[in-house]
């Protein structure tokens, strides 16, 4: 092995380790979030990442217990038991697979950039205010407040220091990634200064065995299925829109390409296994996946690495991680949310069109408010409206009239749902001579609406005893109009660059 590659694999191990103390706390919180004990979320960030590092489709991505998931299983744990969530989570996974054997990945890539954005900066705002919970404190009677006074400015000491390192020793040394400098340097000063402030141990033990093979408890059965699937089917699209989107970022950041369809199987295959051994499933995890990419890792290592050393840590070392003060977890989270969002959309302002700053604004409040499944799902829908009412507005003639007389429509822009009544209302049928021809030559038709348009216009010209005549209809035009039933005839002119299709309009 060279230089290049051994300093390759540290780099990648260093921050294995990294992301791993960062998943602990993560992990503990969403299991809690989902109503399941700690373990459960702390084995399925065992198991997906390392099996989303194995067989996915994009190094450097981070996988685990996520809080998007979380929300979503609660409802199911609260009415019918943990064992019915590890059988949602086999059906998540088992759709999951179905979905990147269909292909069905590569559509990700027609998210449009102003979703994208708000998508990092939806995340970067839940990353940040998922980490205000940590603030709090909880009486003995289950009342939580905000903390105060000096626990605070504990806290708050401690956390400015993590930042500091993680953005100025760079500048120093590059030998050891500044996460986890970081973390190694505050916690060594919280427990040989003796500091109280809160730590991974208040949150939970994180100790355990290995995890066992398990079959869900639950009855093999139609009802069983009627419960779990709507929550399966839920769980997987959220799963694979975070991890996809998630991987686009990436792709993005390390100027590579990842294999969208390759990154749904090796989920699926992830949470099927999760589902087997006792955990609650999982996609990629935006804030960790930053953690490592901007370490410099972006190979399979690093996520194996991290998978390893969790599991090392509840068998071996809980009582060691437990010490690390959440302070330094808080501010390297912060650090993630800093870096995660787009600063750089607020110049955006007056130099891209009102629509997709208003997709930017509506994604990441979504993001915020809901969930990032419907937050990307409204940005879609909000960004195809925009590109069918512009496109609707892009459809013009050009009028001439030939030497024998036939007057000329020569068509520009695409005829589809949102352009018909505009098509319809560039034509005069009553003020038309006997012959009247539509050249398709810079236009096309693109659904069944522009055929109903083109039946409709051919309807009015024939009840005035007028002929209309097409010409210029490329192949897949023509594909569309004769798939058309009970449409008038109408001729179609030949012309020598297309193959005669007379009378196909039928």
């Amino acid at each position: 092995m060279d230089i290049k590659n051994l300093s390759e694999a540290r780099t990648n191990l260093l921050s294995g380790i990294t992301v791993a103390l960062a998943l602990v706390p993560e992990a503990i919180a969403f299991a809690l979030v989902a109503h399941v004990h700690p373990l459960v979320g702390l084995y399925a960030a065992f198991m997906v990442s390392l099996i989303t590092s194995l067989f996915g489709g994009r190094p450097g991505m981070i996988s685990g217990a996520t809080g998007a998931l979380a929300v979503v299983m609660v409802a199911l744990v609260v009415t019918h038991g943990v064992e019915y969530l590890f059988a949602t989570v086999v059906l998540m996974g088992v759709l999951q697979i179905l979905f990147g054997l269909a292909k069905f990945g590569k559509f990700i890539r027609m998210v449009p950039h102003p979703v994208m954005l708000g998508f990092v900066n939806g995340l970067a705002i839940v990353i940040f205010l998922a980490q205000m919970g940590h603030f709090k404190v909880t009486a003995p009677d289950g009342t939580t407040s905000w903390m105060q006074g000096t626990p605070l400015y504990t806290m708050l000491g401690l956390i400015a220091l993590t930042m500091m390192i993680i953005y100025f020793l760079p500048k120093l040394t590059t030998a050891i990634p500044s996460t986890l400098a970081a973390i190694a340097t505050v916690s060594a000063l919280v427990i040989f200064a003796g500091i109280d402030t809160k730590t991974v141990g208040d949150l939970a033990s994180i100790k355990g065995g290995l995890p066992s093979f398990h079959l869900p408890d639950v009855p093999l059965s139609f009802d069983t299925l009627k419960i779990i699937f709507p929550y399966g089917l839920i769980l997987a699209g959220i799963g694979l829109i975070e991890s996809l989107l998630t991987l686009n970022l990436i792709d993005d950041m390390t100027q590579t390409r990842g294999k969208p369809n390759r990154t749904c199987v090796g989920q699926g295959v992830a949470n099927v296994v999760t589902g087997f051994f006792g955990g609650m499933g999982g996609c990629a995890m935006i804030g960790q996946s930053m953690i490592n990419v901007t370490n410099g890792a972006v190979k399979n290592l690093s996520g194996i690495a991290a998978s390893l050393f969790l599991l090392s840590f509840i068998l071996f070392a809980s009582h060691w991680i437990e010490m690390i003060p959440l302070a330094a977890l808080i501010g390297l989270m912060f650090v993630v949310s800093e870096k995660t969002f787009e600063w750089g959309s607020f110049r955006l302002f007056g130099k891209v069109p009102h629509a997709d700053l208003l997709v930017v604004i509506t994604v990441a409040a979504v993001t915020v408010m809901t969930d990032l499944a419907i937050a990307v799902i409204v940005g879609v829908i909000i960004s195809a409206l925009v590109f069918a009412w512009q496109h609707a507005k892009n459809i013009e003639v050009h009028v001439t009239t030939e030497e024998h007389g036939w007057k000329v429509y020569d068509l520009h822009g695409s005829l589809f749902f949102a352009s018909t009544q505009n098509f319809i209302a560039l034509f005069s049928p009553q003020d038309d001579p006997v012959e009247v021809v539509i050249d398709f030559k810079n236009a096309r038709v693109k659904d069944h609406s522009a055929l109903e348009a083109i039946d409709l216009l051919a309807a009015r010209y024939t009840q005035r005893g007028k002929k209309l005549h097409l010409r210029h209809l490329s192949p897949d035009c023509l594909e569309l109009l004769n798939k058309a039933k009970g449409m008038i005839e109408v001729n179609v002119l030949e012309d020598p660059l297309y193959h005669p299709a007379d009378n196909r309009l039928g």
